[in-house]
């Protein structure tokens, strides 16, 4: 059982909620990603919200800010409905937003950065004076010690970018205030500091929207904590009467229902990938092995890690330690075309802006890699297109005008054009009917067979436990243990939130 470990919890108040988001609905095209989920808020409340990757926090956080429009429902402060059409307009009615990924100009100051756009004007223009001190007394309050004004951004580090993004919000005098992982890079010393302005904060009234992948973190800090799943409310309760396997458990939803598992395991073979010790962006010492005619699933959080770690294999970012061997030779992955010549192929989470070029045929962008590495291509598309299911009609047509499944089918082609022998998957059936899904499976599925190792990356979890022959969940940059393809997803999220002790991983 986890309860609160540190730090004193405050009293939430049991007034009218100064936030109330009802029957709340968000559709893009034919896709539904909130479907009726209703939350409120109390002044000098903690408030948390959780679920797993695509649950729809952001979101529902995003419609709060004035950054999407809701398709049904309704947003209430003190009682009376609004509607903004502007994050500008959320900002008036008192609420600010802490992104996850900051906002700020790294080439000017802190000051500068705070009230940027909102400058305190003198007699000759921008009257620095005032505006430094109108920053120093948001850092104060923050008690954000060893940040000067005068001080640019891009020589802080990330916790002090994180304080300065508070007081740029905080500067608006909100009543409410959403902090998104607000977590995600700082050390445990950081992260104390951080829940004890948190604390200070809802001490003199406003409310906070804490939206966390690390439990810990909820029992510490949170009086309520509403749960999502596939983009629906499952349940709003007081932290102090529930548990963390509890939140677990209403996070995934069900136990061990887990598709399409393979009647017989498969039979792995030699080692065609191996990492030892490997330290990339948000990656700290990594090591596996993928082996001939297997699926490795790697599970985890946002920010856990998993991208980091298949762009740097895939040589799309710099390793900074450690060593990686593709059929037992070691390789120096300085550039994707260095990991494309060693055997290695990559197909981004975004196929858009990374996978194709939108103005091509389908045709062009299914033997784009393969001309840049100078294979032959004659009579190569026509089989290419059989393999992964995509009409010849379809060939002579601009990608950008395909279905999202279509689409994806010609990034397969794309990749299986380069003969590779390790496959590296991230989220490939994001964004595609359930019949492109099928498709998709059966590929990976195929390559296995043929003597292809596959490392999948999704955040459908039934989706990974029901493809993989092993999963290696990551958590803060590294393997917090291996699952057997008898897990479940709760097992997985266990590891994933640190619920559970750390398992030795194993290759």
């Amino acid at each position: 059982m986890m309860r609160q470990t540190s730090g004193v919890r405050l009293e939430a108040r049991v007034d009218q909620p100064v936030l109330e988001m009802q029957h709340i609905t968000k559709r893009f095209f034919d896709v539904t990603v909130l479907d009726d989920v209703t939350l409120d808020v109390h002044a000098g409340e903690v408030h948390a919200l959780v679920g797993e990757n695509g649950a729809g926090k952001s979101t529902l956080m995003k419609i709060l800010g004035g950054e999407y429009r809701p398709d049904g429902g309704t947003v209430v402060l003190d009682g009376a409905p609004v509607r903004f059409h502007h994050p500008r307009q959320a900002l008036a009615h008192g609420i600010g937003v802490v992104h996850q990924e900051f906002t700020l100009l790294p080439e000017r100051t802190v000051a500068e950065n705070v009230l940027l756009g909102r400058e305190p004007r003198g007699r000759f223009g921008v009257d620095r004076r005032a505006m430094e001190s109108t920053t120093a007394a948001l850092l104060a309050e923050l008690k954000l010690t060893g940040v000067s004004p005068r001080t640019l951004v891009r020589q802080l580090s990330v916790a002090q970018q994180h304080g300065v993004e508070i007081a740029k919000a905080l500067s608006y005098r909100p009543r409410i205030l959403v902090l998104d992982e607000p977590t995600a890079a700082l050390t445990q010393d950081e992260v104390g500091a951080l829940f004890d302005r948190v604390r200070s904060l809802v001490a003199g009234g406003p409310a906070v929207l804490y939206i966390s992948h690390r439990l810990t973190e909820i029992f510490d800090l949170a009086h309520r904590v509403t749960v999502l799943k596939d983009g629906r409310l499952v349940r709003t309760l007081d932290v102090a009467a529930t548990t963390a396997p509890e939140l677990v458990q209403l996070m995934v939803g069900r136990h061990g229902t887990v598709p399409d598992r393979p009647a017989t395991p498969r039979e792995p073979g030699p080692v065609l990938l191996s990492a030892c010790g490997l330290h990339a962006a948000g990656v700290h010492g990594v090591d596996l092995e993928l082996r001939s005619g297997e699926i490795v699933g790697l599970a985890g959080l946002d920010g856990s890690g998993r991208t980091g770690l298949v762009e740097a294999l895939a040589g799309a970012s710099a390793v900074r330690a450690g060593e990686v061997r593709v059929t037992g030779r070691r390789v120096r992955l300085r550039s994707p075309r260095a990991a494309i010549r060693a055997g290695i192929a990559y197909l981004t989470a975004d196929r858009k802006s990374e996978g194709l070029v939108l103005p091509l045929t389908a045709a062009d962008n299914g033997l784009l890699v393969r001309r840049a590495i100078g294979g032959p291509v004659r009579r190569l598309l026509p089989e290419l297109a059989r393999k992964v299911g995509l009409p010849a009609t379809v060939l002579g047509r601009d990608v950008r005008l395909l279905s999202g499944g279509n689409q994806q089918k010609v990034v397969l082609a794309k990749w299986l054009a380069t003969g590779a022998r390790v496959y590296l998957f991230d989220e490939p059936t994001r964004g595609i009917d359930v019949g492109a899904k099928s498709a998709v499976h059966e590929l990976i599925r195929e390559l296995a067979d043929e003597g292809a190792a596959v490392l999948l990356i999704s955040s459908d979890l039934p989706e990974v436990l029901g493809l993989s022959d092993r999963v290696l969940v990551m958590r803060h940059g590294q393997v917090a243990g291996t699952l057997p393809p008898t897990a479940d997803e709760e097992d997985v999220m266990l590891l994933a939130t640190g619920t559970a002790a750390p398992v030795k991983a194993t290759t």
